[in-house]
């Protein structure tokens, strides 16, 4: 097993997303209050306002089987009728676990991603 020699974390900093059309990826996380910076036709980058990551322009998007994304938000059930209202398919309603409560949605990709919230 190779160790870092100087006790640096090596920690998440970007993520990445194939997606089957950019502008619709925009469309829908725009109503998460994401902003976007597009670089070409293919790829854009999105700013969450905590990590960046990109959206980029795929044939082949592979949606389950990865790990589970999980943003944060102050306003849970705001942020609930957000993604229903952007075209997202909730998977698991809001409920409580064990530091806050979440809920579970699929993207237009078919990615799930969950929210929660103290």
């Amino acid at each position: 097993m190779i160790h870092s020699t100087s006790n640096e974390k090596i920690s998440i900093n970007y993520i990445e997303f194939n997606v089957r059309d950019i502008h619709q990826s925009k469309e829908f996380y725009q109503n998460l209050g994401w902003t976007f910076t597009d670089f070409g036709p293919s790829y854009c980058e999105f700013d969450t306002g905590v990590i960046k990551g990109g959206f980029a322009q795929s044939n082949h998007v592979q949606s389950a089987g990865g790990a589970l994304i999980i943003l944060y938000s102050d306003h849970l059930e705001q942020s609930l009728q957000c993604v229903k209202e952007a075209g997202g398919t909730i998977v698991r309603e809001i409920f409580s676990f064990p530091g806050g409560r979440r809920f579970h949605f699929k993207d237009l990709d078919d990615y799930e991603l969950a929210i929660w919230s103290h």
